[in-house]
């Protein structure tokens, strides 16, 4: 079973032109060092199943930033009863000595 793996392994380096590093290239990397190209993209705002589900995530969330910032900003012109979106922390408030 593993002649085969690695048989098989063979084959796709040579079609697709790569080639392995070896023991002394491995051990010459500089473990710190970051890579010079991330195979990383971006993290997604939202995980959802399906992308109907992830473009109503993404307007909910924009209801929900826009209702903020209005409270927000009531806060700022001094209304303290001002409701916030439910599981949002108003911003702090600048400190008055009483």
């Amino acid at each position: 079973m593993v002649a085969e793996i690695e048989t098989e392994a063979a084959a796709r380096r040579e079609q697709s032109g790569s080639h392995i590093l070896g023991v002394d290239a491995v051990l010459a990397q500089q473990t710190l060092a970051s890579p010079n190209r991330s195979k990383k993209s971006p993290a997604p705002l939202f995980h959802a199943a399906t992308k109907v589900v992830h473009r109503e995530l993404y307007e909910a969330y924009g209801w929900f930033v826009a209702a903020y910032r209005e409270a927000a900003e009531k806060l700022r012109a001094g209304d303290r009863t001002v409701r916030f979106p439910l599981g949002s922390f108003p911003p702090a408030l600048p400190f008055a000595a009483e």
